[in-house]
């Protein structure tokens, strides 16, 4: 992206902090970043704190004599190669959507003549709200791009899709949006997610709490970055990342043939939490609970080993990277693992906690040269930090 320009509008909201981190890695891509900054968002972040990072003169007054003097709106929004609203807040959306331009932000966009790339940051409600979602469809129908809102906690303390996407996320929709080949461009990845059922009988099954959100985000990060990115996923209730190509099954032998048939990759991350054993006999009919409360025998057998397999697969990706859940010596029983199952990284977690359901995750990346302890985060930016080492490993082995 070296060479390009990107105009930035600040909207108010507690993400705005969030902006000031989107310029920098802006600026370590070569891009140059202008700023309006909304009064709202002013609220949140400093004139100062931006002018420093984008070495340039911060944009707040409509009526400025200096700069209106010489049609400054105007020059403006039309100066960038693309215009980014991050915050973009319900409000900012609706008088785009809505033609309204009562201010520096607003005008800017209903003047612009360059593709515009929103960032939503709103509250669960409002996002989920009427309004909101008819002056989505109306952007999105006008052409105004997109990227997020996640899901997670607000600073609210309410729930939900909402969140501003992470700052490495708007850089890869940046880089999308002008056509710039990401990192991991020409690189096919595969990623396995969720949880995986074994049956019992036609009503119950064996699975585990895994929720597929750490798959899932590594998938949609590697797919930010350029790769050409298969989801393999268990039985979750998450939509598939923009660009990556989702493929259900059920079972750990679903999982392994899935995998298989998706193979030559560069890159295999194994995220699932594969069920080690199933039943050996798939009862017909529901088995039903005795009279005399004999509780009924079922034998167990052992699934195929999914990461062992494809380590020593003829079609072996050039980067194996595999999970390991654990709730007891995460560090030393991955290292273990490591060497056992012939992965050349695997990441490790504690899942003691609420880790497979919540939005959070603290890992260990363990490879070849020692053991990496990477700070608490959320799992998007888990994923694309991850998407970030694989992109360095792979170039550095080009």
């Amino acid at each position: 992206m070296r060479g390009k320009s990107v105009l930035l509008i600040i909207g108010g909201g507690i993400a705005a902090y969030k902006s000031l981190e989107l310029i920098r890695l802006l600026a370590q891509r070569g891009v140059k970043s202008r700023a309006i900054l909304t009064k709202a968002g002013a609220q949140f972040v400093t004139p100062l704190s931006v002018a420093s990072l984008t070495a340039e003169k911060v944009h707040d007054d409509l009526f400025s004599l200096t700069d209106e003097a010489a049609m400054g709106h105007i020059e403006l929004s039309r100066s960038a190669d693309l215009v980014v609203v991050a915050p973009a807040t319900a409000d900012l959306m609706a008088k785009m959507a809505n033609g309204l331009a009562n201010d520096l932000a607003s005008t800017a966009l209903l003047a612009t003549d360059k593709p515009v790339l929103m960032a939503p940051a709103m509250n669960v409600r409002m996002w989920e709200s009427a309004s909101t979602k008819r002056n989505f469809e109306t952007l999105t129908r006008d052409g105004v791009l997109f990227v997020g809102p996640n899901d997670g906690e607000m600073a609210c303390g309410e729930f939900g899709p909402g969140r501003m996407a992470e700052p490495v996320e708007i850089v890869a929709a940046i880089e999308r949006a002008l056509a710039v080949e990401g990192p991991l461009a020409g690189i096919k990845a595969l990623v396995t997610a969720g949880p995986t059922r074994e049956p019992v009988d036609p009503v119950r099954f064996l699975a585990n709490h895994s929720s597929g959100k750490q798959g899932y985000a590594i998938a949609g990060a590697l797919a930010a970055a350029g790769a050409d990115t298969v989801l393999v996923s268990g039985p979750v209730s998450l939509t598939a990342p923009p660009g990556v190509t989702l493929k259900h099954v059920n079972t750990a032998r679903e999982m392994l043939a899935a995998c298989e048939a998706a193979l030559p990759a560069d890159v295999l991350v194994m995220a699932a939490a594969v069920a080690d054993w199933r039943p050996d006999m798939i009862a017909n009919s529901k088995i039903k609970k005795s009279t005399d409360r004999v509780v009924p025998l079922i034998k167990l057998v052992e699934n195929p080993d999914i990461l062992t397999t494809l380590s020593a697969h003829t079609a072996r990706p050039r980067l194996v990277i595999g999970f390991a859940a654990e709730t007891d010596d995460v560090v030393e029983n991955a290292i273990a693992k490591r060497g056992r199952k012939g992965a050349d990284w695997i990441i490790a977690n504690d899942v003691s906690g609420d880790v497979m359901g919540g939005d959070r995750n603290r890992v260990h990346l363990v490879s070849e040269t020692g053991v990496e302890d990477w700070p608490d985060m959320t799992k998007s930016e888990v994923g694309a930090r991850l998407a970030q080492r694989i992109a360095d490993k792979l170039k550095g082995a080009a």
